[in-house]
């Protein structure tokens, strides 16, 4: 999957990245994936979620991967694990 089809979840209201995904299916996309990381994490499954029950009904859950990374801090050096989440849609 390339990185075109990916939408990262940022500090932006939920709407902008519903509409994201949903501009990204209406270009021919068969796939997109939502990335978030930390706290963001819980509005990637709140775009989905939106994605999914109230736009487009015929998007589904294809795969979910959770992951720990190791994030180096610009302030103190210190190397703290953050949670990741990729949700895989498709058609």
């Amino acid at each position: 999957m390339s990185e075109t089809n990916s939408v990262f979840i940022g500090k932006k209201p939920v709407m902008n990245y519903v509409l994201a995904c949903l501009t990204l299916f209406q270009n021919g996309s068969e796939s997109v994936t939502i990335k978030a990381r930390g706290r963001a994490i819980s509005k990637a499954v709140d775009v989905a979620q939106i994605a999914m029950k109230r736009f487009a009904t015929g998007i589904k859950v294809k795969d979910i991967n959770i992951n720990t990374e190791q994030v180096k801090s610009n302030e103190t050096g210190n190397i703290n694990n953050v949670s990741s989440i990729e949700i895989h849609l498709s058609k």
